[in-house]
Parts: C-alpha cells; sequence; structure tokens
C-alpha cells in the first residue's frame, strides 16, 4: 500500500488531535503519562514558559514578534519582506506555517531522548540552505503541508499524550512567532513539556534574546569556522561563524550547562552539535577549542561522524565522499586535547 508524506502528515495531526482528548474521551489514564517527574521532596518540574505565560509577557514577546514578519529580519539575511502580505524571503516561508511531520524521535541526544522519545516538529523550509544538507527535501524543496496555530497547539499535545519528554523544534529560525503562538494555544490546554530549539544556528541574535524564559533547551549546530566555506556550502552565508558564535554564547547565557532529572532526561541547558566533515571543513579542530575557551569544557558537545554527500554535495568535489575513520580519530583526538568532558552521541 503506497503512503504518502501528505497521508503522513494527516496522520501525525490526527494522532495529536485524540491524544489531546480527555482521559473519559480516549480510554487511557492520560495522567499518568503527563505527571510531573519528582523525586521525593523535590519541586515538580516546570518548564520557563509557563512563568512568562501566568505573567501576561509572553503575549507581549508574541506581538514583538509577528511585527518582525513586516520586514523580516529572522535571520543575518534580513530579507526585509513582508511576511504577512505574503512576500517570501530566501527562506521561500510567506507567513503560512508549513509543517513536514510530528512524531516522537529516538535517534537524538541521550538526554533528549530518555524513554519516551524527543517529540520532534518538522518545519519546512530553512534559511540556510546547506548543499549537502541531509533533509533537503524539507528544507530546499520545501515538502510539507500548511496546518493552522490550533494545528500545531494540538500536534504539541499529542506529543506530550505520547510521553514524549520534550517539545523539539526543528529549522525553527523562519517561524518563531508561528511558534510562540501555537505554544500559547498548547499552555492554555496543558503542556507542560520544555521546548527544544534545534537550530541551524544562522539566528538574528535579538530574536535570540526574545526567546529568553520561553525556551529550556537550546540545540544549535556549530557547523563552519572559516567564512569563506560557509559562504561555499550555505548560500552565500559567509558571516555564519561569528553569527553562530554569538548566538550560541547567548543561548549559553540562558539556560547553561545541561541540567537532567533524576532519570536522565534533560531539563534545561545547552547542547552544541558539530558535524565532522572531510577535509576538516568544518575547522574541528578550531571548534572544540572555541567551546573550552568561550562556554566550558563541561558543555555538552555532539561530536557527529555521520557526514555523508546529499543532495548537492556532489557538486563539490572536496565534499563528495564520507569521512574516513583516520579523520574521525583526529577529531576526537582534538576534542580530548581541548579538554572537552561532555561529549556525547545521538544523530
Amino acid at each position: 500500500m503506497s503512503f504518502s508524506r501528505r497521508d503522513f502528515v494527516r496522520q501525525s495531526l490526527a494522532a495529536a488531535a485524540t491524544a489531546a482528548l480527555s482521559p473519559a474521551q480516549c480510554g487511557r489514564p492520560r495522567q499518568l503519562m503527563n505527571a510531573p517527574e519528582t523525586t521525593k521532596g523535590a519541586v515538580p518540574y516546570e518548564p520557563a514558559y509557563l512563568r512568562l505565560e501566568r505573567e501576561g509577557k509572553l503575549q507581549a514577546v508574541e506581538s514583538d514578534l509577528w511585527e518582525i514578519f513586516r520586514s523580516c529580519s529572522f535571520c543575518p539575511r534580513s530579507c526585509g519582506t513582508d511576511r504577512i502580505k505574503g512576500e517570501k524571503g530566501v527562506c521561500s516561508s510567506s507567513a503560512r506555517l508549513k509543517v513536514y511531520a510530528a512524531h516522537p524521535h529516538f535517534g537524538e541526544e541521550g538526554p533528549l531522548v530518555g524513554r519516551g522519545g524527543s517529540g520532534t516538529i518538522f518545519f519546512s523550509n530553512c534559511n540556510l540552505l546547506c548543499c549537502f544538507c541531509q533533509n533537503w527535501q524539507i528544507n530546499h524543496r520545501g515538502d510539507g503541508d500548511f496546518i493552522s496555530h490550533d494545528e500545531l497547539a494540538r500536534m504539541m499535545l499529542g506529543l506530550q499524550a505520547q510521553g514524549c519528554h520534550n517539545i523539539n523544534l526543528v529549522t525553527p529560525t523562519h517561524v518563531v512567532p508561528h511558534i510562540v503562538k501555537g505554544l500559547r494555544l498548547a499552555i492554555a490546554r496543558g503542556l507542560r513539556l520544555p521546548l527544544v530549539y534545534n537550530t541551524g544556528s544562522y539566528d538574528n541574535l535579538e530574536v535570540i534574546r526574545r526567546l529568553a524564559g520561553i525556551v529550556d533547551l537550546y540545540l544549535p549546530d556549530f557547523k563552519y569556522q572559516d567564512g569563506a566555506l560557509a559562504a561555499r556550502y550555505s548560500s552565500g552565508a559567509a558571516d555564519y561563524p561569528e553569527v553562530a558564535a554569538a548566538v550560541i554564547k547567548e543561548m549559553h547565557r540562558q539556560v547553561g550547562l545541561l541540567q537532567e532529572d533524576g532519570k536522565g532526561v534533560a531539563r534545561r541547558g545547552l547542547i552544541v552539535r558539530h558535524l565532522v566533515m572531510p577535509d576538516n571543513i568544518a575547522g574541528t579542530d578550531r571548534f572544540v577549542r572555541w567551546i573550552a575557551r568561550e562556554l566550558s569544557p563541561r558543555t555538552s558537545v555532539n561530536l557527529m561522524a555521520q557526514y555523508r554527500p546529499m543532495h548537492r554535495a556532489y557538486d563539490y568535489p572536496e565534499i563528495s565522499r564520507r569521512i574516513t575513520a583516520a579523520e574521525w580519530e583526529q577529531a576526537l583526538s582534538w576534542a580530548r586535547e581541548a579538554g572537552l568532558t561532555g561529549l556525547m552521541h545521538g544523530s
């Protein structure tokens, strides 16, 4: 039987709607799935955004974010398009929210996955547009379906009801106002999971500052240390190294080192991803030294070995192959020499 991407998204929405029903409606003890995890004498966990919503501050942040849509500068490309009127910039996104899929994901870093999985929501399109993108159908081609904010809220609640430990927002940079709008709707219906801001780090620093107190877990990439290489492989983003460094430092300032509950599940903090590339194109040696110097040697870092040529990577001979065992061992050696003690594994 054929199974299209559109069918998958519709089933995601249907599953979310069913999962968000009351216990009497869905016939299972939902409170057991969503009860706060505590230890004896401990204060129940609460994501930071609940306080902002109670204080009425989250609505103000949302209003500010929608204003940026009128002359879009959600990323450093600062296209200036009026997305409220439907204009599109480099990311090919208008004012409408487009989602590819939503489901529990078990391939992320261990503290995000736990036993229930990371509740991933894949947003369509991307502002960085790397030539070797592993998800090019979503990020370059824009596969996905347009959904409402109510549907986004139901997706979040559905992932919570399925037992996921967090809401993992994949490629969120260009849709931040939509996320906050959906979040507020979901809060009113009982959302209590931390948000994971899963980004390529080509973000507007001022927007990241506005997310203080909303996001509990940041999961940024730090792809390159060389601006010329960033421009070559990521659609002209020559300022990427400086932008990513500033953005990740701000994320670290907001949430600090990774914090886990008594079961090893992440509740707050920063995990930085770095993809090791052929011929050290990603500048892994400089990356690990930067982490140790500018953040902390104890920073949680996912040094990733799974680079493979995808999309248009074969147009660039130097990145048209996977890394060798020797290159991977060299990357690990650089990390050890830099004194990093928070290395972890995941997708």
